[in-house]
């Protein structure tokens, strides 16, 4: 039997695993509705803080357990979940509940939870929307205490050593322990590539695919499961061919992986000698070691959003500034490209969210640049902190979600307004900082020629130029077989924009997953990108493949195959594309 996921059913960690299906059981409390008597408000309100107060201590001792050697973002995500088990924003509202509706504690909080869930469902954003997962592991887990359900932070008992779990879901605290247990891998029936259950799993290398729909009733206690962490494939009931193929390949992967790790050093430069620009894409702070420690020659994309994750009011401009001189420590003088605020309409960061209206496209509503000038107070102290910190080192500023030069003009004029306060302050900064922006919208890719007249650079990020070029939602399972990045429209956006750098003498990367997929790498190089910006886990293997590449012969090649790129369908594109890189 094979299962093959797709949308939100994907790989998440890029490694293999086999071993016995150990199932585990997390599926969510079942609650029912139940109104209290006047007289049982009091002991109700008790209840929730106990349960709290257990919730707090449960994720406190699965902190104490985790060994030091663990990486730093490990414990940080634990440390998230207290923190918003601390937050008044989620409990307050079940209070309130119980005292006017005389909800009991586990109908109110689960009222609020699905409240809850909804807003983030909404959300256009898929690292926010997959936030969502992370309000339900919190209030599922406060829930348990309520209901006599949790199993406090003992995601099973016993030995797990070379198991494969299955379940339902998977918080980060049943990751952690997951792993102290030794289970070697996971497979859930929900969540996303940007949960922090996925970013935890690739942190820690735990091979896993998540968003198997169905898979606890799929798999059978203790028969052998194959989990291959690169196609996004589970297999059950495989012969002993199969497997023996597949520990080959585990084989062949950990000499291979041994062999990247000597290429961090190395130049990034292609066979016939024309250098290629490495970065990697950052989300958290303390990423920025290990990203250089993966031989990147820089952030080309740092996503500022998490700023303004779990709190009531953004981020002010001493904040701001504290984070960013954190990346530049990491990076040692490396430069660091970092995105202005790129949220929207549907996720409210600060002041009142009801008096804004309901938008029903939020994709195409105010996100990204047109919010932040919209909105005034929340760009100017991000703008302000980019441009202290250039002072401290190389930094560029980067704006997303750009659609016309007007955007451009306006930023660039607040900009300078700030500049000029910066000076009659007396505080730092580089008044050369580089000023670019990101072709993410079809708009952006047909007018890159006015964008490029008035940019520093331009980055090209694939995710969103795919989902609007196309017009699909890449993590909607029912549309998400449409999501293309060879479809031709797709490849002439990509074209124009280079041609449009190239024209004004100004660089180029890509930030979007297309960027570190190696499949798709000897087609950019063909194309005339010469920085590419990735996950961190990316960078030695493509610095491999550029490493092997003579660009000379890929543009040449590159051009015949685009000159008939109507004649193929993007499967067979694919395929040439493969050759190009052989």
């Amino acid at each position: 039997m094979t299962l093959s996921c797709g949308g939100l059913g994907v790989a998440t960690a890029r490694a293999i695993a086999i071993g016995p299906a150990f199932l585990l059981d997390r599926r969510p409390p079942a609650v029912t509705p139940r109104n209290l008597a006047p007289t049982e408000i009091t002991d109700e309100l008790q209840r929730l803080e106990d349960a709290l107060a257990a919730a707090r201590e449960a994720l406190r001792a699965v902190r104490d357990q985790i060994p030091p050697t663990t990486p730093v973002k490990v414990t940080e995500f634990i440390d998230s979940h207290l923190l918003m088990l601390e937050d008044a924003a989620l409990v307050d509202p079940a209070r309130a509940l119980i005292r006017d509706r005389l909800f009991s504690a586990e109908w109110a909080l689960e009222h609020h939870r699905m409240n809850l869930v909804q807003a983030f469902e909404d959300m256009e954003d898929p690292y926010l929307r997959s936030r969502r997962d992370d309000v339900d592991h919190v209030v599922r887990h406060i829930l348990g205490f309520l209901l006599g359900t949790s199993s406090s932070d003992q995601p099973a008992d016993g030995d797990l050593r070379g198991c494969v779990v299955i379940a339902h879901t998977i918080s980060p605290a049943d990751t952690v322990m997951l792993r102290h247990r030794q289970a070697t891998a996971f497979v859930t029936e929900y969540g996303g590539p940007l949960s922090h259950t996925a970013i935890l799993a690739r942190s820690l290398n735990i091979p896993s695919v998540v968003g198997v729909h169905k898979a606890t009733d799929y798999f059978r206690q203790g028969e052998t499961v194959v989990v291959d962490g690169e196609a996004g494939v589970v297999l059950a009931d495989a012969d002993a061919d199969i497997l023996a193929h597949y520990r080959r390949r585990m084989q062949a992967r950990d000499q291979h992986r041994a062999r990247l790790r000597r290429l961090a050093g190395e130049p990034s430069l292609s066979a016939d000698g024309i250098p290629v620009n490495l970065l990697g894409n950052l989300e958290l702070p303390e990423d920025a070691v290990t990203t250089r420690a993966n031989g990147a020659a820089g952030i080309g994309l740092y996503r500022t959003e998490f700023l303004y994750m779990n709190r009531d009011r953004p981020p002010n401009e001493k904040e701001h500034l504290a984070t960013y001189l954190e990346v530049m420590r990491g990076l040692q003088g490396t430069p660091v490209t970092i995105r202005t605020l790129d949220l929207g309409a549907d996720k409210q960061t600060a002041d009142n969210p009801a008096t804004r209206p309901t938008v029903c496209n939020p994709a195409l509503g105010l996100r990204g640049v047109r919010l932040c000038l919209k909105e005034s107070d929340l760009f100017r102290p991000q703008l302000r902190a980019i441009l202290r910190a250039s002072a401290q080192g190389p930094v560029r500023l980067m704006i997303p979600m750009l659609s016309s030069p007007r955007e451009i003009d306006e930023v660039l004029t607040l900009i300078e307004q700030l500049r000029q306060e910066l000076t009659r302050e007396g505080a730092a900064f580089d008044p050369d900082m580089p000023v670019g922006g990101m072709i993410e919208v079809p708009a952006a890719a047909l007018y890159a020629t006015a964008f490029a007249r008035r940019l520093d650079f331009l980055s090209i990020g694939t995710n969103d130029l795919i989902q609007y070029t196309l017009a699909i939602d890449r993590t909607d399972d029912t549309v998400s077989y449409l999501y293309e990045p060879l479809h031709p429209a797709v490849l002439r956006l990509i074209r124009m924009t280079i041609e449009a750098g190239q024209t004004h003498g100004i660089p180029v990367s890509m930030c979007g997953e297309m960027a570190g997929n190696p499949r798709y790498v000897p087609l950019l190089l063909g194309l005339g990108l010469r920085e590419l910006s990735m996950q961190p886990d990316s960078l030695l293997e493509i610095k491999e493949l550029v490493r092997g590449a003579h660009i000379t012969h890929l543009e040449r090649a590159t051009q015949k195959l685009l000159a008939r790129i109507d004649d193929q369908d993007p499967e067979a594109l694919a395929d040439a594309i493969k050759r190009l890189g052989s």
